[in-house]
């Protein structure tokens, strides 16, 4: 079966991002774009330090490097409550569940996340 992927992705009303093994951006679609206030040709190749702010960046990685090296979450992607950092500097609450992409041979090639603002 032939899903149009792309489509899906960019047709998505959640912000869905793509990191790769190292934390880089590699996939950013149009309600990330509205979310966070980045456009995709500025997000993608950056850290996602870009979105998570600075003083929960290193619980942030700590979790996401043994999500990757796991292969599994610890939430089991289950939606969590965090901050987040727009480009104009500003903050907002968002509801964001990740899981682990894992490649053919079950190794992780990346993370995806989905969020949407948090209800206030």
């Amino acid at each position: 079966m032939n899903l149009p992927y792309p489509a899906m992705f960019e047709q998505m009303t959640d912000s869905i991002i793509f990191a790769d093994r190292q934390g880089i951006i590699r996939g950013w679609n149009r309600a990330s774009e509205q979310m966070f206030g980045f456009s995709s040709a500025e997000a993608v190749g950056q850290s996602l330090d870009l979105i998570i702010p600075e003083r929960l960046r290193e619980p942030h990685w700590r979790g996401f490097h043994a999500a990757i090296a796991s292969g599994k979450t610890k939430n089991g992607g289950k939606a969590t409550r965090t901050k987040a950092l727009r480009k104009d500097g500003s903050y907002i609450y968002a509801e964001v569940s990740f899981c682990v992409i894992l490649d053919e041979h079950g190794q992780a090639v990346g993370s995806l996340s989905s969020a949407r603002p948090a209800a206030a």
